[in-house]
């Protein structure tokens, strides 16, 4: 004896409501709007360089050509940027990280003589823009002979007043009880600040390093201002060299660009999550 088998109900589908229509239009017009720049710069480094200076423009070439990216890695030197700009970065975003969690835990847990003082200086840091910094900074990386070379493009990234805030707000929001139940337990301070608070810190931890990163690999001014060796050269600096005796040479220029965007394009793909989970943590969402 068989039996029939159940027929298989299949849920309506719902129609859409008119906020949901407007949303997905206005959404669709943002994304058009973010996305048709980067998609300009393909277009024109696709093209030859008269073409790509042609008036009226045109969205696409009348001949598609790579010429403007081979141009680039024949006689741009754009291998030496990229590198340099991610060592650079990646220095940088380590020595933050460790500088602003250890400085960040300092100000949250601990009592000291001098305290309130530094972090008024801490606080004064956010509201100075790091373009006014820049003469005494080169002034200090100059005497100390650090101008051409590595030391002189990171050493001067490394304290971000505003990540050491942006951390020492988060500790102060871990509960004083699980530092105590270690205490009990035998921990000492160290042993408490990396295997206690730094593993339930790691949103805002990969929220400081994701934004310091961004930052350091966007850095134009600082490293423009330290050297002028094409070796050391960061991509944003040596993008700004691609011209000659006829003027800037667009279709390159647009190939450096989408090369130097490339790497921060990978991190929010890879690391959105944890972006947006970091702005919940630190708190920049109502900002």
């Amino acid at each position: 004896m068989t039996t029939a088998a159940a027929p298989i109900r299949t849920k309506p589908r719902r129609s859409w409501t008119p906020s949901q229509i407007v949303l997905t239009l206005l959404g669709t017009a943002v994304a058009v709007v973010i996305v048709s720049p980067l998609a300009w710069a393909l277009f024109t480094s696709l093209k030859s360089e008269t073409e790509a200076v042609e008036v009226p423009p045109h969205w696409l070439p009348e001949d598609w050509t790579g010429q403007a990216w081979s141009a680039m890695f024949e006689t741009g030197n754009i291998t030496n940027w990229f590198v340099n700009s991610l060592v650079v970065s990646v220095c940088v975003t380590t020595v933050v990280l460790l500088v602003s969690a250890l400085a960040g835990y300092g100000f949250a847990r601990t009592e000291f003589r001098g305290k309130a003082a530094l972090m008024g200086v801490v606080m004064a840091g956010l509201m100075i823009s790091p373009a006014v910094l820049g003469v005494p900074l080169f002034t200090t990386v100059q005497q100390m002979g650090m101008v051409e070379t590595y030391w002189g493009l990171i050493l001067p990234q490394c304290a971000p007043a505003a990540m050491v805030y942006i951390l020492y707000k988060f500790f102060q929001g871990i509960p004083r009880e699980l530092e105590e139940a270690a205490f009990i337990d035998g921990a000492g301070r160290w042993r408490v600040f990396f295997t206690v608070i730094l593993p339930l810190s790691r949103p805002s931890l990969a929220a400081v390093g994701i934004f310091t990163f961004i930052s350091s690999w966007n850095n134009f001014l600082w490293p423009y201002m330290v050297t002028n060796n094409p070796d050391l050269m960061t991509m944003p600096n040596g993008i700004a060299t691609v011209m000659n005796s006829y003027g800037i040479q667009w279709a390159q220029l647009m190939a450096g660009g989408l090369m130097a965007g490339l790497p921060l394009i990978i991190v929010f793909v890879f690391f959105q999550r944890q972006i947006v989970a970091g702005v919940a943590h630190t708190g920049l969402a109502g900002q």
